[in-house]
C-alpha cells in the first residue's frame, strides 16, 4: 500500500515537472517602431538631465544644508522607475529659469520620492524611517 502511494505520487510529480517545462506559447520576434522604443530613450535622457542638475554646485550645497547625501541621491536617481523619472523631469521643466524656489521644489520632490522608497523598504537612506516590510 505504501509503495503504491509512493509510485503514484512520484508519477504525478514527474508529470507536473515535465508540464512546467513545455512552453505554452510560441515565441516570435517583431519589428519595433521608433515611437514605441522612444520612451526608454526619453527616460534615459531625462535621467541624465536629473543627474546633471544634481551635480550643480548650488544644488549640492542646498542638499548638504538639508542633510541629504549626494552619493545616496545619485544612487536613488539610478534606481527610479521610468514613470518617476518622467514626473521629476516634468517638474523640472515647469520651473522658472534661474528661480530660487525651483531648486527647493525639485529637491523637495526628490526628498519625498526617496522618503517613500525608504518607507516601502526598497532602499535605506534615511536613518529616521522604518520600513513597512
Amino acid at each position: 500500500m505504501h509503495s503504491r502511494f509512493m509510485r503514484m505520487t512520484s508519477r504525478l510529480l514527474i508529470a507536473a515537472v515535465l508540464s512546467l517545462s513545455v512552453p505554452l506559447q510560441s515565441t516570435y520576434a517583431v519589428m519595433v517602431a521608433t515611437d514605441q522604443a522612444a520612451p526608454s530613450i526619453q527616460s534615459q535622457s531625462e535621467r541624465e538631465r536629473i543627474s546633471t542638475f544634481l551635480d550643480r554646485e548650488d544644488v549640492r550645497k542646498e542638499m548638504q544644508a538639508q542633510g541629504i547625501d549626494a552619493n545616496a541621491t545619485r544612487a536613488r536617481v539610478a534606481a527610479l522607475t521610468d514613470e518617476e523619472v518622467h514626473k521629476i523631469a516634468g517638474n523640472m521643466d515647469k520651473l522658472p529659469a534661474g528661480g530660487d524656489g525651483g531648486v527647493l521644489e525639485v529637491l523637495l520632490t526628490i526628498f519625498v520620492v526617496l522618503l517613500i522608497t525608504d518607507i516601502l523598504g526598497f532602499t535605506k537612506v534615511f536613518p529616521f524611517t522604518r520600513s513597512i516590510r
